[in-house]
């Protein structure tokens, strides 16, 4: 089921998040293009996608005629003119870093019709940063997926005050015509709801763990059996990636110059080492066998 006026999705960025945020919308009956600098990546993000349709299929999860539909309804490219020349509704889904994120916008804005809502997955850049880079600033919000998209049903939608209503309901009527459960946030905050929750139980990890008193192991362990989360702050920072965190931290140091914002030691030796979690091969834990 799709909305009302979206027939055309653009995603830029073919990563992790983007090619999964990519099918969630095929599978929901948008025609979607997914568009990346990098022709690895792209050919990464094409294969997964023929790769998950067929298990699925395979597992008994999703019709074969279903699969066929959705794997007909994406295409990847290293365009972004061709991803987004007749894009209703754009998702961006790049490196989190504010002057990036500007430079793809403005350059969306000048190629997108006027009509075309641009919304950020960003996970903590809040979309009024973004929006004067436009001229449609009315039309940029944020729409947050969680990792791994395919998988997590809730999408954050942040109405910043430049945000016009048609532009947050639509946003709303697309997550759910894909099947996610949204949320609204009425006003900006840093790091939306889920974020600041999991941040601060991140950070006193990252403290316990730096001043020596428990194991990384064991905090996730606690945090597991004590708390009955699905996995503990390590884990999950090997599963959405050490890179994010350490980028996130530094761009949120970078704007307030407070010192308790920076990295931690872990955090800056680990993203310094290249261990950036499953999508590398080691993070915290070892994922050789995952990859």
């Amino acid at each position: 089921m799709t909305t009302a006026g979206i027939e055309q999705i653009a995603v830029i960025g073919a990563g992790n998040m983007g090619h999964q945020i990519s099918l969630c919308a095929a599978l929901a009956g948008y025609r979607v293009r997914c568009a990346d600098v990098s022709p690895q990546v792209l050919q990464k993000a094409e294969a997964f996608a023929d790769s998950y349709l067929v298990e699925r299929v395979a597992k008994g999860k999703l019709a074969e005629e279903a699969a066929k539909r959705a794997r007909a309804n994406i295409a990847f490219t290293a365009s972004i003119e061709e991803a987004v020349g007749d894009a209703d509704f754009v998702i961006e889904a790049i490196l989190e870093k504010l002057e990036l994120k500007r430079e793809l916008f403005a350059q969306l804005d000048a190629i997108c019709p006027p009509h075309t809502i641009l919304a950020t997955n960003s996970s903590y850049i809040v979309s009024s940063k973004i929006a004067d880079a436009t001229k449609r600033a009315d039309k940029v919000c944020n729409m947050h997926f969680f990792n791994p998209a395919l998988v997590m049903k809730l999408v954050e939608v942040v109405r910043g005050p430049h945000v016009s209503s048609a532009t947050a309901e639509t946003t709303m009527e697309v997550a759910r015509s894909m099947g996610k459960t949204p949320v609204l946030l009425k006003k900006e905050i840093y790091g939306f709801l889920v974020n600041r929750v999991l941040t601060a139980i991140k950070q006193e990890a990252l403290y316990l763990h730096d001043m020596g008193v428990a194991s990384f192991e064991d905090i996730d362990a606690a945090v597991e059996n004590g708390l009955g989360h699905p996995m503990g702050p390590f884990r999950l920072m090997d599963l959405t990636g050490i890179d994010l965190s350490y980028h996130v931290s530094m761009e949120r140091y970078r704007e307030t110059g407070d010192m308790a914002l920076k990295p931690s030691p872990t955090l800056v030796e680990k993203y310094t080492r290249g261990e950036w979690g499953r999508k590398t091969g080691k993070g915290f834990y070892d994922h050789a066998k995952d990859k």
